[in-house]
């Protein structure tokens, strides 16, 4: 997998393996070569098609390698296993009937179908149709909707709730735009929860033992995580921003930050996730969760 020195911070969906995925296009001009990792600059465009080709391509593998971990109809926030039913940030199960809530980056919408039995409506969003083929393929009642976070086909004011368990946010050269568009389609007083990988992992190397807890690269280094074909081409990208742009990119969009989790390691929680393990869980931080309300 290219040059693991520069690998971002936690991979939820990018991790290396053997096994071949069961769709594959072709991302290189020779057969079998690796694509390159690397930071550069990739925009708005190149982001999302390079994302887009990537979880399309490999969504089956995701499902068969985290399918256990995720269930069929668990809401679970992060690697550390934070599950909705006891975190309750979206509120108390029991006033969850009745709202409109909107799932981004949804994948098989396990999110959404823990949602749905709590008496929510849910609408699972996704930028990856193959993604939203496992959610078919798993079932539910509730509308699956394939479409970019940046340009949500919804009417303004169209839920009471939004939600994103390492959705789109992580993928996107533009957070404000996204932001912008899920303020947008909200309720006044509506609630918008998301997690993505904690912003310290990303001056460490991405690895589970102990050559992970060593400082590798600078927190302030906002230049994109890269892996391209030979030609130069982004095949997948992930985008870096620090805690206090996380939290400016939510004024901006006109969001109010009611609270910041920083889920700790549990343990019962044995496994590993890419680069989350229990070793590192239980001295840096791996999530951070974002709750925030528009007025």
């Amino acid at each position: 997998m290219g040059d693991t020195s520069v690998a971002p911070p936690g991979r939820v969906g990018r991790k290396s393996t053997t096994r071949e995925p069961i769709i594959q296009e072709p991302v290189s001009s020779e057969p079998g070569s690796e694509p390159e990792a690397t930071r550069r600059d990739a925009d708005i465009t190149e982001s999302a098609r390079a994302n887009r080709g990537w979880w399309d391509r490999n969504a089956d593998e995701y499902q068969i390698e985290h399918g256990t971990f995720l269930g069929d109809d668990r809401f679970v926030w992060c690697p550390e296993g934070l599950d909705e039913v006891e975190a309750e940030l979206l509120g108390p199960p029991e006033e969850l009937k009745g709202r409109d809530v909107l799932e981004i980056g949804a994948g098989a919408a396990q999110c959404s179908r823990w949602l749905a039995a709590q008496g929510a409506r849910p609408v699972a969003l996704d930028l990856s149709h193959r993604q939203l083929q496992h959610a078919l393929r798993i079932g539910g009642t509730f509308p699956l909707v394939c479409a970019d976070a940046g340009a949500l086909p919804f009417k303004d004011g169209s839920f009471d709730l939004a939600c994103s368990a390492y959705g789109a946010l992580p993928f996107v050269a533009d957070p404000v735009l996204v932001l912008k568009e899920v303020r947008r389609v909200l309720r006044p007083g509506g609630r918008f929860v998301f997690s993505v990988t904690h912003p310290i992992r990303w001056a460490f190397p991405d690895e589970p033992g102990p050559e992970g807890l060593s400082v590798s690269a600078s927190y302030f280094d906002r230049t994109p995580y890269v892996e391209q074909d030979d030609e130069g081409r982004a095949v997948y990208v992930e985008h870096h921003r620090t805690l206090g742009d996380r939290v400016r990119d939510l004024v901006a969009a006109g969001f109010r930050l009611v609270d910041l989790v920083e889920p700790e390691w549990p343990d019962w929680n044995t496994s590993e996730w890419g680069g989350w393990s229990p070793l590192r869980g239980n001295l840096i931080p791996g999530t951070a969760i974002f709750v925030c309300e528009r007025d």
